[in-house]
C-alpha cells in the first residue's frame, strides 16, 4: 500500500498522503482500503487529534475512480466486482463525514468525482489557486457519486444543477460559492498552515487555525452566472433547459445547450432527477444509499463503458450515447429509475449504520 498510500502520526495529526502519482491519485480497491484501514485504526487512537488528508502531487489531490480499473470490470461483465467498489468507497465517504475527530483536506490541484466524495465531506476544505474541482460524470455516461449529489443538490439556487448536468469545473472561487470548500488558502502558504495545525493540535479547532491563513479569491465566475442558470435550470426536464438556454439571446447560454447535448442523454436526464431527489433527503448516508443503487444501474447501461472508452480508453472524444438524443429518452426515464432506487433492499444503508454503532 505504500505505493498508494503514506501514513504516519505526528504532534497530534494523522497525516493521510495520496502517493498513487502516475494515476493522479485515482481511487481503486487498494487505496480505498488503505485509507478506511487507517482511519478505523486512529478512531480511538489518542494519539490522533486531527487527520489531514493531502497528496504528494502538486497536480492532484485525487482525480477521481480509476476509471481503467472499472473499464476493465466493465468489459468482463463483473459487475458485482463494481457493485463491491462502489459499497467500499461509499462507505468512505461516509465515515469521514462523521469520523468523531476534525478532518481537513487540501483539494489542492485536481479534485474530482470519487476525489470530492474522500475531501468534500471533511470537517475542513481547503483550495488554492491551483484548485480545480469537479463532478464530472455525465461526460462518462453516469451519475454525480461518492456523495456528490449531496453537495449539488445543497449549492445556491440551480447552480448545482448546471454543475451536476454539464460537468462543469469550478475554481477555488466557484467551490467556495457552491459549498465545495470552506477556505482559500494559497499554496505556498500551506506548509505554514500544516505547521501551525501540528503545534495546536488538540487545543484549537482545525477551522479557527485554517482561517489565520486564508485569502480572498477573485469573484466567482459561478456567482456571476447565476441569474440564467437559476432561470434555466429551474426547467421541469432537460429538453426545456435546453430550450430556455437557447431562448437567451447570448453566446454563454447556447455553448451551454451545445455541451449538455452532447453528453450522454440518459446520464443527464437521472442526474437531473437524483439532484431534484437529493434536496428532499435529510442525510448525507441517504444520499449514498441512492448513488449506491444508481452505480450499480449505470453499470449495467451501455453509455458508462462508452463513455469510460470514449474519454480514457481510446480518448477518441466520440462516444456513440445509447439513445443517441434526449428526444428518444422516455420522458419519464429518470423518475423510474429513482422510483426502483426507493423499492430496492435498502442495504448499503444498514449495513453502514450498523459499522458506525460498533
Amino acid at each position: 500500500m505504500a505505493d498508494y498510500l503514506q501514513t504516519r502520526v505526528a504532534d497530534g495529526v494523522g497525516y493521510l498522503t495520496l502517493t498513487r502519482q502516475r494515476a493522479l491519485n485515482a481511487l481503486n480497491f487498494a487505496l480505498v482500503t488503505a485509507l478506511t484501514d487507517a482511519l478505523t485504526r486512529w478512531r480511538t487512537d489518542p494519539e490522533v487529534a486531527v487527520v489531514v488528508l493531502a497528496s504528494d502531487n502538486e497536480r492532484a489531490l485525487c482525480a477521481g475512480g480509476d476509471l481503467r480499473e472499472l473499464y476493465g470490470l466493465l468489459s468482463r461483465g463483473e459487475l458485482e466486482r463494481i457493485r463491491s467498489f462502489f459499497w467500499h468507497e461509499y462507505r468512505l465517504d461516509a465515515m469521514i463525514a462523521s469520523y468523531p475527530k476534525p478532518v481537513v483536506a487540501i483539494m489542492d490541484g485536481i479534485t474530482m468525482g470519487g476525489g470530492v466524495g474522500i475531501a468534500g465531506h471533511a470537517d475542513v476544505r481547503v483550495v488554492t489557486e491551483w484548485s480545480r474541482i469537479a463532478m464530472p460524470e455525465t461526460r462518462i455516461g453516469f451519475a454525480p457519486d461518492a456523495g456528490g449529489s449531496w453537495l449539488l443538490a445543497r449549492a445556491p439556487g440551480e447552480t448545482g444543477l448546471y454543475l451536476g448536468l454539464n460537468s462543469e469545473e469550478m475554481d477555488a472561487a466557484d467551490a467556495l460559492y457552491a459549498g465545495f470548500a470552506d477556505v482559500f488558502v494559497p499554496r505556498e502558504r500551506l506548509s505554514a498552515l500544516l505547521q501551525v495545525l501540528a503545534e495546536r493540535a488538540g487545543s484549537c479547532d482545525p477551522a479557527e487555525i485554517a482561517l489565520l491563513f486564508t485569502e480572498s479569491p477573485p469573484p466567482s465566475k459561478l456567482a456571476r452566472l447565476r441569474s440564467w442558470i437559476d432561470a434555466c435550470y429551474s426547467a421541469p426536464t432537460v429538453p426545456e433547459i435546453v430550450a430556455r438556454l437557447r431562448a437567451i439571446p447570448e453566446d454563454a447560454p447556447h455553448r451551454t445547450a451545445d455541451e449538455l447535448l452532447a453528453l450522454s442523454p440518459t446520464a443527464v436526464a437521472i442526474t437531473l432527477a437524483a439532484i431534484r431527489c437529493a434536496r428532499r433527503m435529510p442525510q448525507l448516508e441517504d444520499v449514498l444509499e441512492q448513488e449506491f443503487y444508481l452505480g450499480t444501474w449505470f453499470a449495467g447501461h451501455p453509455d458508462f463503458q462508452e463513455g469510460v472508452r470514449a474519454l480514457i480508453i481510446d480518448k477518441d472524444s466520440k462516444p456513440a450515447w445509447h439513445p443517441a438524443t434526449l428526444a428518444e429518452l422516455p420522458p419519464d426515464l429518470g423518475e423510474r429509475v429513482l422510483a426502483a432506487a426507493g423499492s430496492s433492499q435498502a442495504l448499503f444503508l444498514s449495513v453502514m449504520r450498523s459499522d458506525e454503532g460498533d
